[in-house]
């Protein structure tokens, strides 16, 4: 059952404080708060809950903030109700009307708000709000006698286009590896078969259990094992792993029903047969890849992305692309298989005008994105694409076409630079969640919260800039002291104005 939040848009002053007081309109979340609009989308996610029977549900502003919360601080699930519980300004971020000592939900209800609000909701959700960012803190423009000029051509701005990878918190996958965790879950789901029908037969299914984990240890131990080493291991386990799987079917006949496993274990039991399968075609066609390749037994949606980037050739995680303009970030799309981003191309640039109402001037991008039929469908929109031309590159280039070039690769590093902010600040580096479409909801979730660093981050700039013109250095050192205190406060722990 949901109940809309009926003080979701209460101001600061009206937030009870026990001892006092009322917060500051100026912080952060005060101001992150204000920008968000929660109350645009609680239908939508209402729709999660079409009974009236049951306890009611935490608000949309409740779900969606604890997320934003999680990933802004980088905190765990448990961690981030703890933060909520001691921090003020954290309670009215997620629209509670007065402060509360009690936890506000229990931490697993976390990865229900991750379950129930999609990737299209949060889309939806950081398109609006970019539309307020620009609004309230306009990109800068040109020179004031070209504004006439820009205002009434159909083409403005500049797009930057990449694709990267999330990786994810799995173990770095080898076939010895992966066929070793396959028996072991094979032995596990003997012995809970077996229970069921213990009373009708003493005879045990012989696993050879320890001799396995010998001989498997006897070559993972290794450096550096030779070729043949390695196959006579991966045969050994192939020859474990076929005698359980023998073994279940058996025990089944006799009377055991998979009932008995939970929905955990029964989904390993398949995965671990398809891995199996792959494991026997990769040894007996002595090949070193197939197609949907399995790479983890609990995360088996992951695939291998190849990057051919420098120390990682391969990663395991999801393959993004996203488009970036005036500083702000979007996830265009999201895959756990990998993809060619060039064919990208055309969707982010219609995109772009659905979103402005315009077409770029430009559109940046790396050399994958400059294929003939992009460069076509680019010159036909009247849009110039960065990079060189194709064919043989002339003997003279001019002074101009130099510069161009250069600023072209300046303004595409701006993309480079999101992707390293949400890996090295937002855990973009390392998924934690496990499930493809938490996981999911946690990567459209990082690049909502780039977006609420980058337009915070203007606002203080702005601050600084009117301060700096009618002060004198002296009082602005002064006032950016002060402000870099309160933000580091602010980091740590609540500010109480008075």
């Amino acid at each position: 059952m949901y109940k809309k939040a009926e003080l979701a848009s209460s101001p600061p002053s009206e937030f009870e404080l026990p001892f006092g007081g009322k917060l500051s309109a100026d912080n952060r979340w005060v101001k992150m708060g204000e920008l968000i609009p929660w109350s645009e989308f609680e239908s939508e996610y209402a729709e999660n809950f079409p009974t009236e029977k049951g306890a009611p549900a935490k608000s949309f502003r409740m779900a969606l903030g604890a997320l934003i919360i999680k990933e802004k601080l980088q905190i765990s699930d448990r961690e981030t109700v703890e933060h909520i519980r001691e921090n003020p300004y954290l309670q009215y971020f997620v629209g509670q009307s007065s402060y509360s000592n009690k936890l506000p939900f229990d931490p697993s209800l976390l990865f229900h708000f991750r379950h129930r609000i999609s990737q299209n909701l949060i889309k939806k959700v950081k398109e609006r709000m970019v539309e307020r960012m620009r609004e309230i803190t306009p990109a800068k423009t040109e020179k004031k006698k070209d504004s006439d000029a820009r205002n009434e051509s159909s083409h403005r701005g500049k797009l930057i286009i990449d694709a990267t990878c999330a990786p994810a918190d799995i173990t770095y996958p080898t076939d010895l590896g992966l066929l070793n965790k396959a028996r072991v879950h094979t032995e596990k789901i003997i012995d809970i078969l077996y229970k069921q029908i213990k009373s009708k037969t003493n005879k045990k299914p012989r696993t050879y259990r320890n001799l396995a984990r010998k001989d498997y240890l006897a070559v993972a131990k290794q450096r550096r094992p030779t070729r043949n080493k390695r196959r006579q291991a991966l045969k050994k386990q192939l020859q474990y792993i076929k005698r359980n799987l023998g073994h279940i079917e058996e025990l089944i006949e006799s009377g055991a029903t998979l009932e008995k496993l939970n929905k955990k274990q029964y989904k390993t039991l398949l995965v671990l047969t398809e891995v199996y399968r792959e494991q026997l075609w990769l040894f007996e066609n002595n090949k070193q890849s197939i197609e949907d390749r399995i790479v983890s037994l609990s995360q088996p949606h992951i695939r291998p992305i190849i990057r051919g980037k420098a120390g990682k050739k391969v990663e395991f995680g999801a393959k993004l692309s996203a488009s970036c303009f005036e500083g702000y970030v979007f996830l265009d799309r999201m895959s756990w298989d990998n993809f060619n981003e060039s064919g990208d191309l055309k969707a982010q640039v219609e995109a772009y005008y659905s979103f402005t109402g315009y077409y770029p001037e430009s559109v940046h991008a790396d050399r994958i994105y400059r294929t003939r039929e992009n460069r076509a469908w680019c010159k036909e929109k009247g849009i110039r694409i960065s990079g060189p031309p194709l064919g043989r590159p002339p003997a003279n280039v001019s002074k101009e076409k130099k510069k161009q070039a250069k600023e072209d690769e300046k303004i595409r590093q701006a993309i480079e630079g999101k992707f390293g902010q949400g890996k090295r600040r937002f855990g973009l580096n390392l998924v934690m969640t496990k499930l493809d479409n938490t996981s999911g909801t946690a990567i459209a979730i990082t690049f909502l919260v780039m977006n609420l660093s980058t337009w915070w981050r203007r606002v203080f700039c702005v601050f600084l800039c009117s301060y700096g013109k009618t002060m004198p250095v002296l009082g602005l050192n002064i006032i950016f002291a002060y402000i870099s205190l309160k933000m580091r406060r602010e980091n740590s722990s609540l500010t109480l104005v008075e």
